[in-house]
């Protein structure tokens, strides 16, 4: 597998301009990079540069020039034509099997055979996305978390038909233009990080539900508490410093026996009933005061930038 190498990519392809793509689109641009955009929808192009002036001071906070040059930005009808003469694809469009599968029977013949494709899915097998297509081998999940240019993580897995060197590959560029990429070994549904959500939010719905608290409680309870701990450190290694000087080890020991203990109280799979939608909306709503999802959005960025301003200088020191 001849691939170009991950620091000589000097233009990509964003096939899908949504949140996630026009988000993709302005991690890329802050990079350096040149940018192809398709999308299917009227009125894509205006959206996605609204999208890149609007989140562009951000990225500017955190080293950025001072102005996005989106002359670099060029907008398709076509993704074939967008993807022609890129050197790596990120496709983010809807979380829809066949809508993906349909998206890249269009790409056979178009996609540079030097080229990572890379599907931004939330939660679908690129094992059943890739079969069937020229380029398998190069075909791999490089999964975001919402927003793309804040937020650095990026989940890389390979399918059934990936060569190993194309995930190598991913992780080395996403690593190399400014994302924490992470390797998963094998593929399952969700992935990693939103399987560790979906186990918390499944407890989270039957805590609601079942009148241990609000919702607003429940979410003030992460935001003030373990949630800023796993700001810093993951669950694993916060274990280890709850161990004290005989770490993870004493904590398994110590905490373990109470730990089964609440995992066999945990609520069982929860449906979303009606009547816990409701609890779980008119509690958000309350919980909001008011505040619009634009409201919402800018105070979640300006507080996300601050915290990762803080631990790039403070990390900076060690």
């Amino acid at each position: 597998m001849n691939l170009v190498k991950p620091d000589a990519v000097e233009r990509v392809a964003i096939l899908g301009a949504g949140t996630i793509g026009a988000s993709w689109a302005a991690q890329f641009l802050a990079q350096g990079m040149a940018v192809n955009v398709w999308d299917p929808a009227p009125g894509f192009e205006a959206r996605c540069r609204a999208f890149v002036d609007t989140a562009w001071p951000a990225l500017t906070r955190l080293g950025a020039p001072a102005e996005a040059d989106e002359s670099r930005m060029a907008f398709f009808d076509d993704p074939a034509e967008a993807v022609r003469d890129c050197q790596f694809v990120q496709e983010s469009g809807p979380e829809d099997k066949n809508i993906k599968i349909e998206l890249y029977s269009r790409l056979d013949d178009a996609l540079p055979d030097d080229v990572v494709m890379a599907s931004s899915s939330s939660g679908l097998l690129i094992s059943e996305l890739q079969a069937g297509r020229k380029a398998a081998a190069r075909y791999v999940i490089g999964h975001p978390f919402n927003p793309p240019h804040l937020v650095p993580l990026v989940e890389v897995v390979g399918g059934k038909e990936t060569a190993a060197a194309a995930v190598d590959w991913a992780l080395a560029f996403y690593n190399g233009c400014g994302k924490k990429a992470i390797r998963i070994n094998r593929e399952v549904p969700g992935h990693l990080a939103n399987r560790i959500q979906a186990a918390m939010w499944r407890e989270a719905v039957h805590l609601v539900d079942t009148g241990v608290a609000s919702v607003e409680d429940v979410d003030i309870a992460v935001s003030y508490g373990p949630g800023l701990r796993w700001a810093l450190m993951g669950p694993n290694l916060i274990l280890h410093l709850a161990g004290g000087d005989g770490g993870v080890r004493h904590a398994i020991e110590h905490f373990g026996p109470a730990m089964e203990s609440w995992w066999k109280d945990l609520g069982s799979a929860p449906t979303i009933s009606d009547a816990a939608a409701e609890k779980l909306i008119a509690g958000v709503e309350a919980e909001a005061t008011g505040r619009s999802i634009g409201d919402l959005v800018a105070e979640r960025d300006h507080l996300l930038i601050s915290l990762l301003e803080m631990l790039a200088r403070e990390r900076g020191r060690t």
